[in-house]
Formats: structure tokens, C-alpha cells, sequence
């Protein structure tokens, strides 16, 4: 099982989403993320994960597409915790307005 962290930003962010949106990210987290990462190929194309922009080593999910706007999360890697097992941060989550400025992208400060 991957071990995952988590930015105080991200924490704050999780605590603006309603509560459907809060289980649609679980959801797909471990209905879809986790069980890709176990694999070690790559992500299933429905999760449109790409890296970011001007953030090497940051990546986006994007967890909800239905109506209104899409749910988005980043995240980068950590040092594994357990040999052999991938550690993920996750950074923001929320809509596309994550992804605008540099200060968003910054490490967990």
C-alpha cells in the first residue's frame, strides 16, 4: 500500500470542498489512484494525471469531470517510507484555480 502526507495547504483545501466532493476524491484515490500505483504502469488515462507546468515533479489529477469544474489535486513524491513502496505529498486540491501562480506550486510552506 502507498504511504501518503499531506501539505497544511492541502488540509486546508480538503476543508472547502462539500462532502461530496470530499468522497468523490476518496473515491477515486482508492478506487483508481492506489491500485495504479500498486501496479507500477502508468495512471489509467481517466485520471488525466500530467505534470505541471513550471513545477517539475508536480503532478495533477484531475478526480471530477462532471458538471460544473473539474476536480483537481496535486501531489509529488516523497522519499519512500517502506522500500519498494511509492510515498505520495499531496499539495492542493480544489478546481483549476490550484494550478494559477507560483506560490501555489511551492513545497509544503
Amino acid at each position: 500500500m502507498p504511504t501518503f502526507e499531506t501539505c497544511p495547504r492541502f488540509t486546508t483545501d480538503l476543508q472547502h470542498l462539500t462532502p461530496a466532493q470530499r468522497r468523490r476524491f476518496r473515491r477515486v484515490v482508492l478506487d483508481a489512484f492506489v491500485p495504479d500505483l500498486r501496479t507500477g504502469r502508468q495512471f489509467r488515462p481517466g485520471l488525466r494525471i500530467k505534470g505541471v507546468r513550471r513545477s517539475p515533479g508536480v503532478y495533477e489529477l484531475t478526480w471530477s469531470m462532471g458538471t460544473g469544474p473539474a476536480g483537481r489535486a496535486t501531489f509529488e513524491y516523497g522519499a519512500e517510507v517502506h522500500p519498494g513502496t511509492p510515498h505520495v505529498i499531496w499539495r492542493r486540491i480544489g478546481t483549476h484555480q490550484i494550478l494559477t501562480g507560483h506560490a501555489s506550486m511551492r513545497g509544503c510552506d
